[in-house]
C-alpha cells in the first residue's frame, strides 16, 4: 500500500487527522522529524481519536532515514509544478510527501534525487494553499481508488 510522509509537522491536529486518514485508507503515515509538537498531544490525540491502535505511523529522525525505508517513488506535493496530481498512474508502494503546514516542501527536498514527480492538487487563482490533511486526503484517495480501493468495504 502507498505512504503518506509528513516532512516536519507542525500542527498536531492535522497529524491527528492524518493518522485517521492512513487507518481508514491502509496507508501508512511516516513523520519526518523535527515535529512541531509532541506525539502525546492532547490536540493530536484528540484529532486521532480511537483510531492510533489502527493505523500504522512511522517516526524517522530525518527524510534520509525516511527515505532509506521507501523502496517506492517519491511524488513531492507542490504548488511549484504545473502537473496535476490526477495526471499520475499510481503504484502501490508510491510516496506521497507533504510538506510543513506554513512553508510547504523546501526545495532541498523538491531537489532530492528521489523526487521523481513533483505534482499539484488545483485551487482557484489566488488561493496560498489547502489544509495540509485535506490535500493527503485528496491524493490518497486517488491513489487508492486507481488501485481499486485494495482492503476497501
Amino acid at each position: 500500500m502507498f505512504h503518506v510522509v509528513y516532512f516536519e509537522p507542525r500542527i498536531p491536529g492535522n497529524t491527528g487527522s492524518a493518522i485517521r486518514l492512513t487507518a481508514g485508507t491502509g496507508a501508512t503515515l511516516h513523520l519526518v522529524e523535527p515535529l512541531g509538537f509532541d506525539l502525546s498531544e492532547a490536540r493530536l490525540r484528540r484529532a486521532g481519536l480511537d483510531y492510533h491502535d489502527l493505523a500504522h505511523v512511522v517516526v524517522h529522525p530525518d527524510l534520509e532515514a525516511a527515505l532509506a525505508t521507501l523502496p517506492g517513488r517519491v511524488l513531492a506535493f507542490t504548488a511549484q509544478t504545473d502537473r496535476w496530481y490526477t495526471d499520475v498512474e499510481y503504484r502501490d508502494d508510491d510516496v506521497l510527501l507533504f510538506g510543513p503546514e506554513p512553508t510547504g516542501l523546501p526545495a532541498e527536498v523538491l531537489d532530492h534525487p528521489r523526487v521523481v514527480e513533483r505534482v499539484r492538487i488545483p485551487m482557484l487563482p489566488g488561493r496560498r494553499s489547502m489544509n495540509l490533511t485535506n490535500a493527503a486526503a485528496v491524493a490518497s484517495y486517488e491513489a487508492w481508488r486507481q488501485l481499486g480501493f485494495p482492503g476497501g468495504a
